[in-house]
């Protein structure tokens, strides 16, 4: 659907105000606000430069009722860019596309808060010839993805995790993710607990598989990494023309982690077609095509660096991280919306029967998954 392109009225006003803090030359055009994302407020603005050339910038505001630290989470991000800018710098090749470069605000930083605008800012390039989907359409995408987020996370291996702070602690602690869960069942603020007692006997029977990865984390079995953890397709910028893969971008969630969860969540978002709205749940299944393609594209750029324990646990951490997003949708459901935007009341419970729907379709696939992944790794040896 085309943005509409604001030139005046009180966005337009508001984009340009915002603009004017970051180090942008030119005159102002047009802005457009960008609506697919749950959580940061985000808008393009359009500069003419003094020589005629258009450039375009992203302005996104951080939430802090989700990021309570905003300069934490800005302190990761230019960890993370810097360390990847080195590194494609040192390899005399741009390994990851377009990386996002962050531009100075006012006052020498690279955000700027802004209270008479909502809070912290910041300024991004805006990656042209680019575009994203919501859902993968096809295998080439699927492996596209997978190669994308395997890249980033290999750019980013010989970085200290110690070096970074978690954005949002235990974001992936699937165990707590579900007692967070139990607290809202039994808080029932706003009454909706009765809306999904199907949802919470089926969580009950899972629960006892929850912390296998905290678990093997804790033990020494799996080691921490600083990964991206939020690994939808729609984070991947895609050149226009031939679909391949340019930049990774939302690094709000870059901290300490497991490759897992990144893995975990690509399975979840781009093996299946259906959009995590559809509440056709008949149409909400993992098609095995594009988990091979996903897995081949991941592991073509991450095989070297992952450990057998990580490569063991792949094909599961798709189930976990897709039971888990589910309770999250299904958390915030219960407290009110709080969390992720929503456009209709039972917006986020729809979304919760999606990915346990999903679940239920990846757990019962998951020998064959495993063993297509073994295959991988087998092809990848023998090179």
């Amino acid at each position: 659907m085309p943005l509409n392109k604001l030139t005046e009225g009180p966005v337009a006003s508001r984009i340009a105000r915002i603009g004017d803090q970051f180090a942008i030359s030119g005159e102002f055009l047009y802005g457009e606000e960008l609506c697919n994302g749950h959580i940061n407020t985000t808008y393009r603005a359009c500069y003419l430069t003094e020589d005629g050339v258009k450039e375009r910038y992203i302005l996104q505001r951080i939430n802090d009722y989700v990021f309570k630290d905003p300069v934490m989470v800005m302190k990761n991000v230019e960890k993370v860019t810097r360390h990847i800018r080195w590194k494609t710098m040192r390899r005399r090749k741009n390994t990851a596309g377009q990386p996002l470069t962050l531009y100075p605000a006012r006052g020498g930083r690279n955000y700027i808060n802004l209270p008479e605008e909502g809070g912290m800012w910041r300024c991004y390039n805006n990656i042209e010839g680019t575009h994203t989907y919501d859902v993968v359409e096809n295998t080439r995408q699927a492996y596209q993805a997978g190669n994308a987020f395997g890249s980033f996370q290999e750019l980013i291996s010989d970085m200290n995790p110690e070096d970074l702070r978690e954005s949002i602690p235990d974001f992936h602690n699937t165990p707590k993710r579900y007692e967070a869960l139990l607290r809202s069942v039994e808080a029932d603020v706003i009454g909706r607990a009765v809306n999904c007692e199907a949802e919470l006997a089926m969580l009950k029977t899972w629960s006892p598989m929850f912390s296998r990865l905290v678990d093997m984390q804790a033990a020494g079995e799996l080691p921490t990494r600083i990964t991206h953890n939020d690994t939808k397709i729609n984070n991947v910028m895609l050149d226009e023309e031939t679909d391949e893969a340019v930049c990774v971008i939302d690094l709000d969630t870059v901290m300490p982690g497991l490759a897992l969860y990144d893995f975990g969540d690509m399975v979840r978002t781009a093996t299946c077609t259906a959009s995590e709205d559809e509440e056709d749940l008949s149409q909400v299944v993992m098609q095995m095509p594009f988990f091979e393609s996903l897995a081949e594209g991941y592991l073509d750029a991450a095989h070297d660096f992952l450990t057998q324990n990580e490569i063991d646990q792949l094909a599961f951490a798709g189930w976990l991280i897709t039971t888990e997003i589910g309770m999250r949708f299904l958390t915030d459901y219960l407290d009110g919306d709080k969390y992720f935007r929503i456009e209709k009341p039972e917006h986020n419970l729809i979304r919760a029967r999606n990915q346990f729907a999903l679940a239920r379709s990846i757990q019962t696939n998951l020998p064959r998954m495993e063993k297509y992944i073994r295959r991988l790794m087998k092809s990848h040896k023998k090179k």
